[in-house]
C-alpha cells in the first residue's frame, strides 16, 4: 500500500517536470528558428533531444510521405541533432537536383559506411571533389560505360540462361518451391562477380561464400538504425553494439580482398610476361581497376583501399538492388493476371519460343519496358536520396542552412496522384504511347524529375544502364519460360520491409511450371 502511495506522490511531479521539459524546448526552438534569421520549411512539433525521430517510423519514406500530406511537400526536421530537409514532390526535387544542385552534391556518410568504405575511399559516398570526379569519369567512359557492358554481354547472356536452367529443374522437381529473392541473388551476385572478377560468387568457393556474406552484412548494417548518426552524445559510445559488428565484417571483407587483389596481380604479372595477344579482351572490371592504380601519367592513382572500396560499392549496388527490383516486378505480375498475360502476348509476338529473350530484343519489347519503369515508379530501391549541403540554399521559397542533410523522397514522388492517375495502381500502359497518366515520355535516367529512380544530376547513379539491362533481360525470360504461382495463394503480399533499399518484408516463394517446351536451346544447355 505504501509503495503505491509513494508511486502516486512521485507522478504527478514527474508529469509536471516532462511538460516543463516540453515546453522549454519548444521555447527554445521558436527563438532558435527567429535568430537564426533562416525562413526554414514548415516543421512537425519534436521532442526534446529526439527531435522527430520517432515520426519516422516504420519505414522512414512512408512517414515522410504522410507528413508532407499534412505539412507541405517541403519539410523541416531535426533528427536528433542533425538539421533535415524533406523533398516530397517533383518541384522540390528539380530544385535540390538540377537547380540549386551545386549545393547539394555532397552525401552525409554514416558511421558504417565510413567505416566499412575505408574511411571514405569509395565512390558512391565519397565527398564531391577531385576523387569523386575522377572516379564519376572512369565510371561513365571505361567501367560502366557502354563498350564495357557490350563487350561483357556474354556474360549477362549465359547467367540469364543459367537462371532459367535453374527454374526449370526446379519445375522437373514435382513443383519444387523456389525462394525467388534467393535464385535472383545467384543471378545478380553471378553477373557482377563475372563482370568485376571474372568468376561466379555461387558454388563452393570460399571467397565466393564470404562474398555473399559480406553483402548480406553490409545491407543489414547499413540500414539498421544507428544513434552514433543522429545523437550528439552517442556519436563516441556505441551503446548498440554495432560498431564491433562493422569491425568485424569490415576485417573480413579487407582480408579476402586481400588475397584476391594478390591473386590478380600475380596473374597479370604472368600475362605480361608471356606478352600475351588480346588482353584487352580478357580484362574485368578489376583488371581496368588495376590499370587505373598503376598507370604512373593518370590524373589520379587508384590506391589499393580505393580499389577495395570501389569492389564493395559495385557488388552491394549491383546486386541487392537489382534482386529487388525483380522481386517486386514479379509480384505485381502475379497480382495483375492482365498485365501478366499482355507481357506473355509481346514475347511470344517478338521472341517466340525457339529462343530466350535476350537484351537485343529489348527495343523491340516496349510493353516489357513499361513494365519496368511502372515497377521502378511504386517500388524504387532507393526510395530516398540523400545529399548533404555544402551551402545555405534556397529551396520552393525556403532556406536550406548549410550542413542539412536532405531527403528527396523518391517513393512518395512516384505516388503524386498530381503527375500519376491512379497512383497506386500497377498500370505499366501509362508508359506506353496513348496510355495516358504522365508516364509516355518519361524516362528512369533522372531527366523527368516525377519518376527518379536512379536519382538525377551529377550524383545519378552510374550503374543504371547496366541495371536496367538486367531487370528487362532476366524478367523477360522468367515470364517466356514459366508459369508463376505464389506458395499461399494469390494474392501475393506486397508490404515493405525497412533498410536502405526497398526489400519486401516478406520473401516471395512461388512454384514454377513450364510455359515453352521445350525449353529454349540457350537454357537448355545449361541444364548439361
Amino acid at each position: 500500500m505504501d509503495h503505491q502511495l509513494v508511486a502516486r506522490g512521485l507522478f504527478k511531479p514527474l508529469l509536471l517536470f516532462v511538460a516543463g521539459l516540453i515546453v522549454l524546448y519548444a521555447l527554445r526552438r521558436r527563438r532558435h528558428r527567429r535568430s537564426s534569421g533562416l525562413r526554414l520549411p514548415p516543421s512537425p512539433f519534436g521532442l526534446p533531444i529526439l527531435g522527430h525521430l520517432h515520426l519516422l517510423a516504420p519505414l522512414p519514406h512512408q512517414a515522410l510521405h504522410r507528413l508532407a500530406a499534412r505539412h507541405g511537400p517541403l519539410l523541416f526536421l531535426r533528427l536528433g541533432s542533425v538539421p533535415c530537409v524533406a523533398a516530397c514532390s517533383p518541384d522540390a526535387a528539380r530544385e535540390v537536383l538540377k537547380t540549386h544542385e551545386s549545393a547539394f552534391l555532397d552525401r552525409p556518410k554514416p558511421a558504417a559506411v565510413h567505416r566499412l568504405t575505408y574511411g571514405g575511399q569509395d565512390f558512391s559516398f565519397s565527398p564531391y571533389g577531385p576523387y569523386w570526379r575522377f572516379m564519376k569519369r572512369a565510371c561513365v567512359h571505361e567501367l560502366l560505360a557502354g563498350r564495357t557492358l557490350d563487350r561483357l554481354r556474354h556474360v549477362r547472356r549465359e547467367e540469364v540462361a543459367r537462371l532459367v536452367g535453374s527454374l526449370s529443374r526446379s519445375a522437373a522437381d514435382g513443383g519444387e518451391r523456389v525462394d525467388v529473392g534467393a535464385a535472383l541473388m545467384g543471378l545478380t551476385g553471378d553477373i557482377v562477380s563475372r563482370m568485376v572478377m571474372g568468376r561466379r560468387w555461387t558454388g563452393d568457393d570460399n571467397d565466393a561464400e564470404e562474398m555473399r556474406s559480406v553483402v548480406a552484412e553490409t545491407a543489414e548494417l547499413t540500414g539498421t538504425f544507428n544513434l552514433q548518426d543522429y545523437i550528439g552524445v552517442f556519436k563516441y559510445w556505441d551503446v548498440q553494439g554495432l560498431g564491433k559488428r562493422i569491425d568485424a565484417v569490415h576485417r573480413k571483407f579487407d582480408a579476402m580482398m586481400e588475397r584476391i587483389l594478390t591473386a590478380r596481380e600475380a596473374k597479370r604479372k604472368l600475362r605480361r610476361q608471356a606478352a600475351a595477344d588480346g588482353e584487352d579482351d580478357e580484362k574485368d572490371l578489376l583488371d581496368m581497376l588495376f590499370d587505373m592504380h598503376e598507370d604512373e601519367a593518370a590524373e589520379m592513382r587508384l590506391t589499393r583501399d580505393n580499389i577495395k572500396a570501389f569492389m564493395l560499392d559495385i557488388f552491394a549496388a549491383g546486386t541487392d538492388t537489382t534482386t529487388i527490383t525483380l522481386e517486386w516486378a514479379l509480384s505485381e505480375l502475379i497480382n495483375n493476371p492482365p498485365v501478366l498475360r499482355k507481357l506473355q502476348a509481346e514475347l511470344d509476338a517478338v521472341v517466340g519460343g525457339a529462343r530466350l529473350a535476350d537484351e537485343s530484343d529489348i527495343p523491340s519489347l516496349p510493353y516489357l519496358q513499361a513494365v519496368a519503369k511502372e515497377t521502378l515508379r511504386l517500388h524504387p530501391t532507393g526510395p530516398l536520396v540523400v545529399r548533404r549541403s555544402l551551402e545555405r540554399a534556397t529551396v520552393a521559397g525556403y532556406d536550406v542552412p548549410a550542413g542539412a542533410t536532405v531527403f528527396v523522397n523518391v517513393w512518395a514522388i512516384g505516388r503524386d496522384a498530381a503527375w500519376w492517375p491512379e497512383p497506386t495502381a500497377f498500370r505499366p500502359e501509362r508508359f506506353v504511347s496513348g496510355g495516358g497518366g504522365g508516364g509516355t515520355a518519361a524516362d528512369v535516367r533522372g531527366q523527368h524529375f516525377h519518376l527518379l529512380p536512379f536519382g538525377s544530376g551529377r550524383r545519378i547513379c552510374p550503374g543504371a544502364s547496366l541495371a536496367m539491362l538486367v531487370v528487362q533481360a532476366a524478367l523477360a525470360a522468367m515470364v517466356q519460360c514459366f508459369e508463376w504461382s505464389p506458395v499461399g495463394g494469390a494474392p501475393v503480399d506486397m508490404e515493405e520491409g525497412p533498410g536502405l533499399t526497398l526489400p519486401r518484408k516478406r520473401p516471395l516463394v512461388c512454384t514454377v511450371s513450364p510455359r515453352i517446351h521445350p525449353l529454349p536451346a540457350a537454357a537448355s544447355a545449361s541444364l548439361t
